[in-house]
């Protein structure tokens, strides 16, 4: 063997024979190989909020949902899974079952999106199909900072648009 292979093999030998040395090398191979599998997986974590059936409070829930090289499908993946209703059984969903997604478009920073005429019934019954279309509102601004503005739209017909404007025309108070 050359010089130089011996006194490779040399260190190597003093590296690998510290116990700390040896240690700090498999966690770093193992956080290269998770780091990996990460960007591999291509998922991203969504929120969404859902209201309890019993007490009505905020549930946020968290979801990871495949990324996807364009917006509009990230944002029709987050409209579909909404639309699902909540993974825990004792949350209500914010639309009837029923509900479909007729269109959607996201053009310069503006989402336009059209939800089927179910949207529009109170379901369980009393409560407010303001607070489900301002939460979804809520739910694709918070998870996409892309997008300026939103515009809702039941059967073909624009709904709350002058309340939404007035609600979101207002700056977040951070303080």
């Amino acid at each position: 063997m050359s010089e130089i292979s011996k006194g490779i093999l040399t260190n190597l030998g003093l590296f690998f024979g510290n116990k700390r040395y040896r240690s700090l090398f498999f966690l770093a191979i193992i956080c290269i190989v998770a780091i990996g599998d990460f960007l591999h997986s291509g998922l991203v974590r969504r929120t969404f909020v859902f209201y309890s059936d019993i007490v009505g409070n905020l549930v946020v829930e968290e979801r990871m949902l495949h990324r996807s090289a364009d917006k509009e499908t990230d944002i029709r993946r987050y409209l579909d899974e909404t639309l699902l209703g909540p993974a825990s059984p004792n949350l209500a969903v914010l639309f009837p079952l029923e509900t479909r997604l007729n269109s959607f478009m996201l053009r310069n920073g503006v989402v336009y999106v059209d939800l089927s005429e179910a949207a529009a019934l109170p379901f369980p019954p009393g409560r407010d199909v303001f607070r489900s279309l301002h939460t979804l509102n809520d739910g694709i601004r918070r998870n996409f900072p892309y997008v300026s503005d939103v515009r809702l739209f039941i059967g073909g017909n624009a709904v709350f648009c002058e309340e939404f404007s007035k609600i979101y025309a207002k700056p977040a108070d951070n303080s």
